[in-house]
């Protein structure tokens, strides 16, 4: 099973929004959300929206809105 997992990091490596599913389509449309919610001045200052794949449940950060 791929599970896509959507974050925006802080410039320390803190994750402020996580949200994972099993939908390639909606998980994308998340992902250009989380990047276009970005300010210019937290891209500057090294905020970055990251989209990637696991394969279990299990690999998904606890505090993520997960959705089936």
């Amino acid at each position: 099973m791929t599970i896509w997992v959507n974050e925006q990091i802080d410039p320390s490596g803190i994750i402020h929004a996580c949200i994972a599913c099993c939908n390639e389509s909606q998980a994308k449309d998340c992902y250009d959300s989380f990047q276009n919610n970005l300010t210019e001045f937290q891209k500057a200052a090294g905020w970055v929206a990251r989209l990637r794949t696991v394969d279990s449940w299990d690999e998904v950060p606890v505090n993520s809105l997960k959705l089936n």
